[in-house]
């Protein structure tokens, strides 16, 4: 069973429940679990568990930041209201704080290079997300089809960084104009950037001043050029590709 993702509680649940198993996930530089969470009330759901004392550390991200960034993407895709990112929480866990997300049932064998030409419209949020996001790791891998039909994206431990990180997979609507919908919304997150309200706050607990203000900068860029960038200079694309 999993508990369905766009129910109203689902971020307490996920934040209170019993922890009734732990097994290691096998791929990934970092250590990750996948968690059997157990209430006394909702029954059973899985979760996919990124502890920070299990983070590889890197050269260009500092240390032990990697779970608070896959939640601060979380909550800067719930503002927009895209892309689908599965809830995600901070919480104690078995090897202690880390990130926990709730599991997608998804096709096993479909990733991005896989259904590319079938759902370009959430791909084309997917990759305005990454700039805004400053995605340094958008693997085809870490785009997925959901048994629910729709395309989740995870592993965004390598986001938000201040400097220019842009690495991705996704490079179908470069110098495109950006949807006006899509526009829209941006155009609406903006003033919650600067203003004392919620999503403010939730970022600034989990990034630093420096890192909330580059996220201004590129939310600023994209409302100016209006249209998707193309690669820069420097290596563009993560690796490996899936």
């Amino acid at each position: 069973m999993t508990w369905d993702p766009f129910r109203p509680d689902i971020e307490s649940l996920l934040r209170r429940a019993r922890v009734s198993r732990c097994d290691m996930l096998p791929e990934g530089s970092n250590y990750a679990f996948l968690l059997t969470l157990v209430d006394q009330e909702q029954g059973e759901s899985q979760a996919v568990y990124k502890p920070r004392d299990g983070e590889t550390p890197l050269m260009d991200f500092p240390s032990g930041t990697l779970y608070q960034r896959e939640c601060a993407a979380y909550v800067l895709s719930k503002a927009l209201g895209w892309p689908s990112i599965p809830p995600t929480v901070v919480r104690e866990g078995p090897y202690g704080i880390g990130s926990v997300q709730l599991y997608i049932d998804a096709d096993s064998e479909g990733h991005y290079f896989t259904f590319r030409e079938r759902r370009l419209p959430e791909l084309r949020r997917v990759a305005l997300f990454d700039v805004l996001a400053n995605n340094a790791d958008r693997k085809g891998g870490h785009c997925l089809e959901g048994k629910d039909g729709r395309v989740w994206c995870i592993d965004h431990g390598l986001t938000f960084h201040a400097s220019y990180k842009l690495r991705t997979v996704i490079w179908d609507f470069c110098d495109e104009p950006v949807p006006p919908g899509l526009l829209a919304d941006l155009r609406t997150l903006r003033p919650r950037l600067e203003s004392p309200d919620s999503l403010a706050s939730a970022l600034m607990e989990l990034l630093t001043p420096e890192e909330v203000r580059a996220l201004r900068r590129r939310l600023d860029f994209l409302l100016e050029k209006g249209a998707y960038p193309s690669p820069g200079p420097e290596r563009h694309f993560p690796w490996p590709l899936v």
